[in-house]
Order: C-alpha cells, then sequence, then structure tokens
C-alpha cells in the first residue's frame, strides 16, 4: 500500500513539475526567438532600428499589464484555469504572430503574447508554490526558472537551425508546441488549497491535500493556511509608503527596477545584433554563442542557489553585481579599441556579466521581493517589485539598439557600468543579510530603521550614558 501510494504521489509530483516547466520553457523561448528571428523580419518588414525596439518592447509592456492583473485572476478563476488559459494563449499568440501580414498584426500578436507571459511570472510560480510538498518546494521552483533559461537556449538554437530558410513565422510558431503538449497535463491537476479555501470549499480543498501528500495530517494543514490567508489581508499599498516599511519599499523596488536598467534584456533581445557589432559574423557566432552564454548563466544561478543560504545573501548580491561591472569595463574596452582581433575578450566580457546577472540580481531579486515585507504586504511588495523590474525591461528594451548606434558600444556599456554601480552602492547600504532569519525578525529590521535589534540593543544604554 505504501509502495502505491508513494508511487502515486512521486507521479502527481512530477506532473506539476512537468507543467512549470513546460510553461518556463515557453515562456524562455518566447522571449529569445525575437533576437534571431528579428534579423529576418527586419528584412522582410524594411524596418527601422526604432521600429526594431518598438517590436521587442511591445512585449514587455505587455508583460506588465498581465503581471499587474496575474493576481486578480488567478484569485478570480483560479490557479489551475489560470495555468491553462496562459497555455492556450502561448500557443494562439504564437500562431498569430507567425501569421501576420503585416507590422500592426505581428505588434498586435505580440502585445498579447506579452500578456500571456506577465500572466505566466504571477500564477505559476503561485501554483507550484500552492501544490507542492513543503519538502520539494524549492526544488520546483527552481525547476520553473531553470526551464525558462533552457527555453531561452531553445530559442536561440531554433532560429540556428532555420537560419538557412530565413522563415521568421517557423521561429515564432514554434513555441505552440509545448504549449499544446502542457494543456493535457494541466487537465489532470486539481486547483491548489489555497484557492479552494479562498473560495470557501473546503471540502475540496481537503481532497486537494490528500492528493499530494495522503499521509499528511489535513485538518491541521487546513487550519494553518486558514490562519495564514487571515494574515495577509488587510495590506494597502499607502502602508508601504511611509514608515516603518518605506525603507524596505525604496530598497526592494531599487532591486528590482536595477536588476533590469543595467542592460541584462538588451543582451538577451538583440544579442546578434551585439555580436555582429564586435566583429563576429556568421549564423554560429550570431545564434549559438548566445546560447552558450545563457548556458553559462544557467550554471552561475544553480551555483548561487547551492550557496545562497551557506554564505548569505549579500555576499552573493555584491560579488554578482560587482561581475556585471567588470564585465562592462572589459566590453567598454573591447569596443573602444575597435579591433576584431579583440572580439574574444568581449565575448568572454559578455559572459562574465550575464553569468554575474544570474548569480546575484537573477536569483536574489525574487528571494528578497518574499522577505522584505510582512504577510499583509508581501503579495503588494512582490508587485511592485515586478513592476518596476518590468518598467525598466521596457526601457532597456525600447532604447538598446539605438544606444548601441548613437553611443557605439563602449558609450552603452560605459552607462550599464555607471547603473550597475549605482545598483552596487544601493545593495551595499540598504540590503539586510537575511540568512537564517525568521520572517518575524526581517520584519523588525525595517521597524527599527534599517538595524538588528539584536544588534542595537546595547547602544541606546550606551548613547544614554554619554549624554
Amino acid at each position: 500500500m505504501s509502495r502505491i501510494g508513494e508511487s502515486v504521489r512521486a507521479r502527481r509530483r512530477l506532473l506539476i513539475a512537468l507543467a512549470a516547466a513546460s510553461l518556463g520553457i515557453v515562456c524562455g523561448y518566447d522571449l529569445s526567438n525575437i533576437a534571431g528571428a528579428l534579423l529576418f523580419i527586419t528584412d522582410d518588414f524594411q524596418l527601422t532600428i526604432h521600429q526594431q525596439e518598438l517590436l521587442t518592447t511591445t512585449v514587455v509592456i505587455g508583460q506588465i499589464g498581465g503581471a499587474l492583473s496575474g493576481g486578480v485572476l488567478a484569485n478570480a478563476i483560479g490557479r489551475k484555469k489560470s495555468m491553462m488559459l496562459v497555455a492556450g494563449g502561448y500557443a494562439v499568440f504564437a500562431l498569430l504572430a507567425a501569421a501576420s501580414e503585416s507590422m500592426p498584426l505581428l505588434l498586435t500578436a505580440r502585445l498579447l503574447l506579452g500578456v500571456t507571459i506577465g500572466l505566466s511570472a504571477v500564477v505559476v510560480p503561485v501554483f507550484i508554490a500552492e501544490s507542492a510538498p513543503a519538502r520539494v518546494r524549492g526544488a520546483m521552483l527552481v525547476t520553473y526558472q531553470v526551464a525558462t533559461v533552457l527555453g531561452i537556449i531553445a530559442g536561440y538554437l531554433a532560429v540556428y537551425v532555420l537560419a538557412d530558410s530565413h522563415d521568421w513565422r517557423w521561429m515564432l510558431g514554434l513555441a505552440a508546441v509545448p504549449a499544446l503538449v502542457v494543456l493535457p497535463l494541466l487537465a489532470q491537476m486539481p486547483d491548489t488549497a489555497r484557492w479552494y479555501l479562498f473560495k470557501n470549499r473546503v471540502d475540496d480543498a481537503r481532497r486537494a491535500l490528500l492528493r499530494v501528500e495522503p499521509n499528511r495530517d489535513v485538518e491541521q494543514e487546513l487550519t494553518e493556511i486558514a490562519e495564514a490567508m487571515r494574515d495577509e489581508v488587510g495590506g494597502k499599498f499607502v502602508e508601504m509608503l511611509r514608515p516603518p516599511y518605506l525603507r524596505a519599499t525604496l530598497f526592494v523596488v531599487g532591486l528590482g527596477f536595477f536588476a533590469q536598467l543595467t542592460g541584462i534584456n538588451g543582451i538577451i533581445y538583440y544579442s546578434p545584433r551585439l555580436f555582429e557589432s564586435m566583429g563576429f559574423q556568421g549564423k554560429f557566432a550570431l545564434l549559438v554563442l548566445p546560447a552558450l552564454v545563457q548556458l553559462a548563466s544557467l550554471a552561475a544561478v544553480l551555483v548561487s542557489l547551492f550557496l545562497v543560504d551557506r554564505i548569505g545573501r549579500r555576499p552573493i548580491l555584491l560579488s554578482g553585481i560587482a561581475a556585471m561591472v567588470l564585465g562592462d569595463a572589459v566590453l567598454v574596452g573591447v569596443f573602444a579599441a575597435k579591433s576584431s582581433a579583440v572580439s574574444g575578450l568581449g565575448y568572454a566580457g559578455l559572459l562574465l556579466f550575464t553569468m554575474g546577472f544570474t548569480f546575484g540580481f537573477g536569483a536574489l531579486v525574487w528571494v528578497y521581493a518574499g522577505e522584505a515585507f510582512p504577510a499583509h504586504l508581501r503579495s503588494l511588495g512582490s508587485s511592485a517589485m515586478l513592476t518596476a523590474n518590468l518598467s525598466a525591461n521596457a526601457l532597456v528594451a525600447g532604447v538598446f539598439l539605438t544606444m548601441l548606434h548613437s553611443f557605439g558600444g563602449a558609450g552603452t556599456f560605459g552607462v550599464f557600468g555607471t547603473l550597475a554601480i549605482a545598483g552596487f552602492v544601493l545593495t551595499y547600504r540598504f540590503a539586510p543579510e537575511t540568512k537564517g532569519r525568521q520572517l518575524e525578525e526581517i520584519r523588525r529590521f525595517w521597524e527599527n530603521d534599517g538595524r538588528w535589534p539584536d544588534e542595537t540593543e546595547s547602544a541606546p544604554t550606551d548613547a544614554r550614558a554619554c549624554r
């Protein structure tokens, strides 16, 4: 009985992981395939630099709308139906983009695809966090992030395989395949117990818990979920804009903003153009080398996740940003040299920058967003961070090519290097070391003007003695 039960539980956990991974792969594929497809769309539609930026930025603008509405949708129709809607949206809008015969229609398809990506960024992690057993929740959440990076790599490689045909329609439309495959997987799953309780469907919540882990104390679990939900209600955005949480808000929003403002997605969206400007030629150099950069970044984020609870958040984040600054400095030097002889060094600079990002910002921005606020403000804080993150993403996507043509590579990465230094200063000044701290302790850090109470308990006495 126990062997059969464990087999069933393992199968259900596998279904959750596969669903998350499939949507992560599609999300990553849709983020990167435009980088190569843009080379051929530009030729077909005779796009200017600004039109190329608009086509790329439209997806990010859609992501902002999807991210802002994701929580509302997930609460209204449920996590499962929201994920099915995301999968269906990926398929429909990818095919619509592939069939576009004009720039306005392509922009519309990419905008709607962006909305779907934004919904996915909110709904999928919530579904995993609420569905997975506690002992494997972290691993399953990492699965989604890892799958997204694998999807980015797949996007570059698919364009490479199709490059000889110049058929950008296949490049965009292939995203529909994994999206359609994942729909039957999602249909086999129940919604989460948390959502059922949110809708006062207690019996359904009980059955959902039993399907994931039949041996646990379901009644105690239901009580704990209900208590946690009561703790999370009542938060208002205005509370985040005044003490004691204003400092936390400025830090988390600033972290999300600088994570994108330092240029990471400009590199992902426009890699072929960037490599071309460094002197690289040929489809392998322009489309496969960016994929290898992302493969290295995947290794960096896995190392970061292994170390984050061992050496702490601050050392990882600060060292990651420092690597980005160093990578920017290398790129400035390469572009200033204006010689193809140093293009290999430019590749090393991009590698260092991208690995530094995924090691620091990429791995930890969501950790801080989840830890910085008390329960009743946590979802609002994460939403504010994501909005800032996507807004900076849209800004970079909208001006990257213009900067590259107007300032040159040296000027462009000089700007990004300066912004990375500003992000380093923000982190050094405001980021708390939360390793091993309970969430309630972290709350007291912000309530104590950005200092740990246990580090300042003796300070008031000493200060009074001096007066």
